[in-house]
């Protein structure tokens, strides 16, 4: 088998049935087929148990997909340890690194960011967005109804695409998509996320935006 690819957000690695040479990591929650050389895995019923993120101060809306797997043991957004969403929080904004939740929230709602996800509940295998069967929308009407947001964007291909067929045709407002945090996406330095997480601050500005 050949080495790891990314093709998944979060890996563990398998010991292999026959040859201990061959590299058999597959992402988490998988079992790996050694005689069809395939991995495979049940998809889980997954419900969102987050609270959304915002205040009256907020501007902007950061949409993931689904937390995590690590992100639902550890109790809130983008907290598996090598997402690097926080760390390009804290850069853009000039900020000492969140380690808490309680941290995390209090600098995006200083910074009038607000978070949640597309869904609400889904089918999904791990940490795997291209695994999503039977989805639920959560309430973002509600939400947008709450707090004077300018604009919204997608932390990654999947949410923005999830949020297209699901909930522009209830909320008439377009989404942007960002680069992915996640580890699977480490093509994108930390760097460039930085440099592409900018387009944000001018929706963040005291004055209205055109």
């Amino acid at each position: 088998a050949p080495p790891c690819q990314g093709g998944g957000s979060e890996f563990e690695p398998r010991r292999p049935l026959h040859n201990p040479q061959e590299c058999v990591c597959v992402p988490a929650g998988f079992c790996y087929m050694e005689r069809r050389g395939t991995a495979v895995a049940d998809r889980t019923r997954v419900v969102h148990t987050f609270v959304p993120v915002f205040d009256e101060n907020s501007r902007v809306l950061l949409l993931g997909t689904m937390p995590s797997p690590r992100s639902r043991e550890n109790g809130f957004y983008y907290s598996h340890p090598q997402n690097r969403f926080w760390p390009v929080m804290a850069a853009l904004f000039h900020e000492p690194l969140p380690h808490t939740p309680e941290e995390k929230e209090a600098l995006v709602r200083r910074h009038g960011i607000a978070l949640w996800d597309v869904l609400q509940s889904c089918e999904i295998r791990g940490a795997e967005d291209a695994s999503i069967r039977q989805a639920s929308p959560n309430n973002l009407p509600w939400l947008l109804a709450q707090c004077p947001i300018r604009a919204i964007f997608a932390t990654g291909q999947k949410a923005a695409a999830l949020y297209r067929r699901y909930c522009e045709p209830e909320t008439g407002r377009p989404i942007q998509t960002l680069p992915s945090t996640s580890p699977a996406n480490c093509r994108v330095s930390r760097e460039e996320l930085i440099d592409a997480y900018r387009v944000v601050l001018p929706y963040l500005k005291e004055e209205e935006t055109p």
